[in-house]
Parts: structure tokens; C-alpha cells; sequence
């Protein structure tokens, strides 16, 4: 695997745990798991899903950008969420 490269993003919240950021390998960028966590203070933050939502996709959309992308490029996101009820709401948000 000598094309694999661990990618970090100097804009988003660093990752609390023993792995990797972001890797890149044979031209496609993986992201670890984002949560809605406050880049410049790297504090977490709990608010509506509304927020939650684009604090989520704010850090991930840093990290694309910082690795030269953009999220036209993103081909899947998976998301997961706490709370069944909050899906309708959230499906808007992500919108």
C-alpha cells in the first residue's frame, strides 16, 4: 500500500483518537467519522440537528478543501443519527 497517505486537515477539529483524520490513497480521500465539534475551540457542541447537521458537514467540507477537493467530489456520506424523530429535520438541514 505504498500509495496510502495520512491526510490532516489544519482547519478542522483534530481527531480525539488513534486514527487517522482523513487517508488518501490511489487518488481518493477517506474520511473518518465527523461529529459536530467546533474547529477553532475543538469543544462539541450540542445544539438543534439543524446545527449539529451543518457543523458536521462544515468539518468535513474542511477537510475535502484543505485535501484539494471539493464536496462536488464527494461520492457517499453516510450519516448516523441518535435519534430517529430528528430525520425528517435533519434530511432538510442536509439538503
Amino acid at each position: 500500500m505504498a500509495n496510502k497517505r495520512i491526510f490532516r486537515s489544519q482547519s478542522a477539529p483534530q481527531a480525539k483518537g488513534p486514527y487517522s483524520q482523513a487517508v488518501t490513497h490511489r487518488g481518493l480521500l477517506y474520511v473518518s467519522g465527523q461529529i459536530p465539534v467546533n474547529p477553532a475551540t475543538g469543544i462539541p457542541v450540542r445544539a438543534s440537528i439543524e446545527e449539529e447537521t451543518d457543523i458536521t458537514l462544515n468539518n468535513l467540507k474542511l477537510i475535502v478543501e484543505d485535501a484539494g477537493s471539493t464536496m462536488d467530489d464527494v461520492l457517499k456520506i453516510t450519516c448516523y443519527l441518535a435519534d430517529i424523530e430528528d430525520f425528517q429535520r435533519f434530511n432538510e438541514a442536509y439538503e
